[in-house]
């Protein structure tokens, strides 16, 4: 039997996706849930915040993710859903390379939103919904 796939939504009724995601996505219930807590840019090895800027703290917070999803037997390509916190908008073209190289197609909904400060003064927090089958 194999996995089922969450179908992804896309209408011309609604803004088209601006990035690397989906309107929308449906899929069974059958399975489990996955909700991670959200991951700074934290070393997991010495705690501190890597550095490098948006970047390299996007590039530590999706690896976070990877270890999370793993311990919870899920991948990237079982996101459905994803928010984004920025401390600056700014970021976003920054976050969004990185952001974009660690999902598959269809990419998960997304939302982005920007905030007044993130944990150890972080530039971006990412936390994900997962189907586990």
């Amino acid at each position: 039997m194999s996995d089922p796939i969450p179908a992804v939504i896309q209408t011309h009724l609604a803004p088209a996706a601006i990035g690397p995601y989906a309107q929308g996505r449906t899929g069974p219930l059958s399975g489990r849930w996955l909700v991670s807590s959200g991951q700074v840019g934290m070393d997991p090895a010495t705690g501190a915040l890597v550095p490098g800027g948006v970047a390299a703290e996007t590039e530590r917070v999706m690896k976070n993710l990877e270890a999370v999803l793993h311990a919870g037997n899920a991948r990237f390509r079982d996101v459905v859903k994803t928010t984004v916190f920025l401390a600056d908008m700014a970021d976003f073209a920054a976050m969004n390379e990185v952001y974009s190289r660690f999902f598959p197609d269809p990419k998960p909904s997304r939302s982005t939103v920007a905030v007044r400060g993130l944990p150890k003064d972080a530039r971006v927090e990412i936390e994900v919904w997962a189907i586990v089958s």
